[in-house]
């Protein structure tokens, strides 16, 4: 590959593992996965980052765009070091997503798809996280999901988070 290095050796590594998952000749078919070890490492994807992707699986660009811009989980542009998706579907906005979600967005002083001037927080609005049960349910960083997000839980969580 000519193109410089974008990725460290360390998440090129994991993206081959990622790889070696599939039939050879199938490298694309690891594209969320090295979307994702991608975004873990810069933080977001940006129009580089994502190239480089492409450019290592072997695949059109606009593919990898499609991928990244078609789910909630990628970050097209920089967020906050905590980034707090809530889901409001249906079942957790029966179960107080909605007032959970206000609640953040007076507490943080931010709506949807903004950061906190500090840049510690990112608020998205999510899609379902399959926890209907446990509603509302919040995604911390695309990693850690919490359950039963009540405004005082959300102020606990937030106290912790600072």
């Amino acid at each position: 590959m000519n193109a410089p290095m974008i990725l460290s050796p360390e998440a090129l590594a994991r993206i081959d593992a990622a790889i070696a998952k599939y039939p050879l000749g199938e490298r694309q078919s690891a594209v969320m996965a090295a979307l994702t070890i991608a975004q873990d490492e810069k933080g977001w994807l940006s129009t580089e980052t994502m190239d480089f992707v492409a450019r290592y699986l072997g695949m059109p660009p606009i593919a990898v765009y499609e991928a990244a811009s078609f789910y909630t989980m990628y970050d097209l542009k920089p967020v906050g070091k905590y980034k707090l998706a809530i889901c409001t579907n249906l079942p957790c906005a029966l179960q107080g997503a909605n007032v959970a979600a206000e609640h953040l967005r007076k507490k943080l002083g931010i709506g949807f798809d903004e950061t906190t001037a500090d840049g510690l927080f990112t608020l998205k609005e999510g899609e379902c996280f399959g926890a209907c049960g446990d509603a509302p349910v919040l995604l911390l960083n695309n990693k850690r999901m919490l359950c039963a997000m009540t405004p005082d839980r959300l102020d606990a969580l937030l106290k912790d988070l600072n």
